[in-house]
């Protein structure tokens, strides 16, 4: 037999709301002073730390963000307020996440050139969740019509890699038709906007993608999947301790360490890295040398990150067409950066071409594809 595991389509859905660095700084600076203010007292005391102001020039010298999405920007930039503004909806009705995992699947599947029947599994893979149950996997499920089952995999910014292993194997067992592996990382509700540290740092997007059999194949742009691997080794350094346990413990449950937070220069430190060897040594045990690649869809956390990890392979900066960058008008969207690279940049490429997909985030965890276009 000469099938194998492919991935045959992909979607993004982008909101239609957008915030730049100088719109986020302006409102925050707005918030600064108002709280040095009303603080001014304690402050002068030394029992209490003035906040610092911010630039949209700092930001994209930090990070490489110029702008972010954001799924509902009201209330997001109010300085009274300092995050987004939900409806609330009703347990009948389609839910936030839901609904953008939906226009991305549907996206997807077009792409693909594939229905709901085409379908069996679906996996909803993302840094959050909003909330424990039913899953929002098998509200998609029943919203786009699809047999089968699914599921919710939180692995946060691995979360697609991880996702799509568990595709591949369950399509390379034959436990699988299709699978349909959705990103709705609907981040903005955990960002911090008073931390000038990490309040640029997430944007909202929804991303999916069809994995299935080469036989079952119809697609015009179709890779098929070479190896996968995936990796996790515990550190604290990226973190959020929001959840259910917070009733009984009597604390605040948007206090800051309920938010994300992290050890930013430690994160860049170890995880860098971290990440090339998992590329190089993934590369090697399928006996593909780095130079061989075409195109590499990298996590979109940071530009530094993306930079030293390329040095460290090629010995030099990797190109824009070699390595796209997309962070810069999506910020971080947690475990859909690196598919948001490779739905905006793979039809260029040609029949035997090789790109790597590769995430790596809290945890730690990297995942990573090895893909050969067809």
């Amino acid at each position: 037999m000469n099938s194998s595991v492919v991935i045959s389509g992909v979607g993004l859905w982008t909101p239609e709301h957008s915030i730049s660095n100088e719109e986020l700084v302006t409102s925050y600076n707005a918030w600064v002073e108002l709280f040095n203010l009303e603080n001014e007292t304690a402050i002068k005391a030394e029992e209490m730390e003035a906040k610092p102001l911010s630039s949209a020039a700092f930001i994209e010298k930090a990070s490489g963000i110029k702008s972010r999405y954001i799924y509902s920007k009201k209330g997001a930039l109010d300085i009274h307020r300092m995050r987004p503004i939900l409806d609330v909806r009703e347990d009948d009705q389609v839910s936030h996440q839901a609904e953008m995992a939906i226009a991305a699947a549907q996206k997807a599947l077009s792409a693909a050139n594939k229905t709901a029947a085409d379908i069996d599994m679906v996996i909803v893979s993302c840094a959050y969740t909003q909330r424990s149950y039913p899953a929002i996997a098998i509200e998609v499920q029943a919203a786009l019509g699809i047999e089968g089952f699914g599921f919710d995999m939180l692995v946060a910014c691995s979360a697609a890699t991880f996702g799509l292993q568990r595709a591949v194997d369950a399509v390379k067992a034959g436990t699988s038709k299709g699978v349909l592996v959705i990103n709705p990382e609907l981040t903005s509700p955990q960002v911090n906007y008073m931390d000038r540290d990490s309040h640029f740092i997430f944007g909202d997007v929804a991303t999916a993608v069809v994995v299935e059999s080469s036989e079952t194949c119809q697609s015009a742009h179709a890779f098929d999947v070479l190896s996968t691997k995936c990796v996790t080794s515990y550190s604290n350094n990226i973190r959020s301790n929001f959840g259910y346990l917070t009733r009984t413990t009597d604390e605040d449950p948007y206090s800051a360490d309920k938010l994300f937070h992290q050890n930013g220069r430690k994160v860049f430190k170890e995880v860098c890295p971290m990440a090339a060897d998992h590329i190089e040594s993934h590369l090697l045990s399928e006996g593909i040398n780095v130079s061989a690649l075409k195109r590499w869809w990298l996590h979109q956390a940071n530009i530094n990150m993306n930079l030293l990890i390329s040095r460290r392979l090629l010995g030099r900066d990797a190109t824009l067409e070699e390595a796209p960058v997309v962070l810069d008008e999506y910020a971080n969207t947690a475990s859909a950066g690196s598919i948001i690279a490779f739905a905006k940049y793979h039809d260029d490429l040609s029949a035997g071409d090789l790109g790597v997909i590769c995430s790596f985030g809290a945890g730690y965890s990297i995942g990573s594809l090895i893909l050969r276009k067809r």
